[in-house]
This record gives C-alpha cells, sequence and structure tokens, in this order.
C-alpha cells in the first residue's frame, strides 16, 4: 500500500507519519508531503527507524511528486486552533488549501481514498466534494472526513468514568465533528449506564474535548499527538478494508443516503472500493434524538458554506 500524508510537517502531520511509519504493513510507501522545506527532513527522520515501510518526503508548492501512485490519501494540511477560536474561525484560510490538495489529488490519484482531517471537516469535506465533482472524478465511497477523534475520546472518556477496559468499550458517535454536530450514543454502549445528568455532562465533554486541550497548550497549538492516533486508527482501517479483511467499520462523515444532512457521520462498513455500504446507527434515547434535532440546521449550514465556497 502506498499511503500519503499532505501536511506532513505539522504537529498532526509528524505524529501521523511516525504512527503509520510504525503500522503500516511490511512492503508500504509512506509519502510524506508538505509546502514546508522542513518534509525531506522529517522522511529522513523516520526513514531511521527499523520498519519495512519505505518513506519519502517533498516539498513546495506542488504535490503532485507525493500522489503518484497512493492508494490512501490523508489531509491534515492547513492552521490550528488557537485559544478563543472555533473550528468555524479556521474557514478561510484552511477552505483554500483543502481545496488546492484536492485539485491535485483529482489530477494524479482520482481512485485513491481521501480522508480529510482539515478543520472545519464539516466544511471541508463538502469542499473536496464540489472539486471532485468538478474534475469528473467524484466517488462518494472514496471520500472521507476523519471523525475518529470525537470516537477516541468518548471511548476513553467512558472507559475512564465507568472503570472499564478501555480496550473493550466502543462509542459511535454521529452527526459532525464541532461542538453540538458531535453526538455521541452513550446510550447504545455495552455494560455501562448512565443517569440523565451523567449524560449531558459527558456528551458536553466530548463536545468540547478539543477546546479543553486548545486551552492547556495555552496557545501553544491544538489536540495534534491524540489526532495523530485516531488518523492512524482511521487510515489503517481503510488499508485493512482495501485488502479484503472482512466486517472493517468504523464512524466517519460521509455522503451517505442523505436523511440528514448531504454528509453525516455514523458507522461504515470498509472494503475494496472504501465505503462498502453506510450502516444503520440504531435506536436513539429522548436525550440523542433531540440533540441530532437540534444540531442538524448547523451541520446543513456547514455543508452548504463549502459547496458556496467551490461555486
Amino acid at each position: 500500500m502506498k499511503v500519503a500524508v499532505l501536511g506532513a510537517a505539522g504537529g498532526i502531520g509528524q505524529a501521523l507519519a511516525l504512527l503509520l511509519k510504525n503500522r503500516l504493513p511490511a512492503g508500504s510507501e509512506l509519502s510524506l508531503y508538505d509546502i514546508a522545506p522542513v518534509t525531506p527532513g522529517v522522511a529522513v527522520d523516520l526513514s531511521h527507524i527499523p520498519t519495512d515501510v519505505k518513506i519519502k518526503g517533498f516539498c513546495g508548492e506542488d504535490p503532485t511528486p507525493a500522489l503518484v501512485g497512493a492508494d490512501v490519501v490523508l489531509i491534515s494540511a492547513g492552521v490550528a486552533r488557537k485559544p478563543g477560536m472555533d473550528r468555524s474561525d479556521l474557514f478561510n484560510i484552511n477552505a483554500g488549501i483543502v481545496r488546492n490538495l484536492i485539485e491535485k489529488c483529482a489530477a494524479t490519484c482520482p481512485k485513491a481514498l481521501i480522508g480529510i482531517i482539515t478543520n472545519p471537516v464539516n466544511t471541508t469535506v463538502a469542499i473536496a466534494a464540489e472539486v471532485l465533482k468538478k474534475a469528473g472524478v467524484y466517488d462518494k465511497r472514496r471520500l472521507f472526513g476523519v471523525t475518529t477523534l470525537d470516537v477516541i475520546r468518548a471511548e476513553t472518556f467512558v472507559a475512564e468514568a465507568k472503570g472499564l477496559n478501555v480496550d473493550k468499550v466502543r462509542v459511535k458517535v454521529i452527526g459532525g465533528h464541532s461542538g453540538t454536530t458531535i453526538l455521541p450514543l452513550l446510550s447504545q454502549i455495552e455494560g455501562a449506564s448512565f443517569t440523565e445528568e451523567e449524560v449531558a455532562a459527558m456528551t458536553k465533554r466530548i463536545q468540547n474535548a478539543g477546546t479543553e486541550v486548545v486551552e492547556a497548550k495555552a496557545g501553544g497549538g491544538s489536540a495534534t499527538l491524540s489526532m495523530g492516533q485516531a488518523a492512524c486508527r482511521f487510515g489503517l482501517s481503510l488499508i485493512k478494508g482495501l485488502q479484503g479483511e472482512a466486517n472493517v467499520i468504523e464512524c466517519a462523515y460521509v455522503e451517505g443516503n442523505g436523511k440528514h444532512a448531504t454528509f453525516f457521520a455514523q458507522p461504515v462498513l470498509l472494503g475494496k472500493n472504501g465505503v462498502e455500504s453506510v450502516l444503520e446507527y440504531g435506536k436513539l434515547s429522548a436525550f440523542e434524538q433531540k440533540a441530532m434535532d437540534s444540531m442538524l440546521d448547523t451541520l446543513k449550514g456547514d455543508i452548504q458554506l463549502g459547496i458556496d465556497f467551490v461555486k
């Protein structure tokens, strides 16, 4: 497998590249790109790690050389949040970055599975889809918003709160990837029960976990290491699907059946074409249904912003 990481010199990109160098299947290639001139050096640094994964770094204005032959492209390029910012504040800078990178993907590796990490994901995925449509290569099964960070946070927080083995905790997180559009389905967790107060508090913590990191870093950055881990988990799942492994399921922000919004995060079965099927997320509690109903206008607005940006 060949995996390209775009934005590889940043905090998320370097963490992701380190994890992939250690965990990609033997014989894989890892291609790192960033506009920053340090990127080839990041690749050389990682190349000293003794794993059977070839690695090469590219820098400059054009990511094309990094994208040739890529099976999976993970895009983390863009600016990070600072205290007082929410993900939507990143839109004006990151929207243009994503548009330009996706144009290159469309031209160079149109069949690759593309995972968008760059925030605001609710909007940048819609931008990517419109760019791919313009290029005539859009396949909704091959484009993903990586919302795995919400999932791993939910699994971590629930395990800590309830004294559970974190390896056994599975939490579906549906909706989008910012604020109230993040909806963890706490009512469906096996072996855990919550009071109404606990549900409200835990949901809020999961929704605001990114801000928790931004504030704790006191202006020094946003969630990079946990996002690197989340993106690695998702990227490896994409590869397992491509290689024909059975029953690979992750929550991701994809174009599904349009029941709630054009793009919506929910469990998907991954396979050789990317999304093999979009799965039902199950019965919602009254709290979850109310949260779902109240988030949809925000989510649809975020998506429309992306469509309008490209048009």
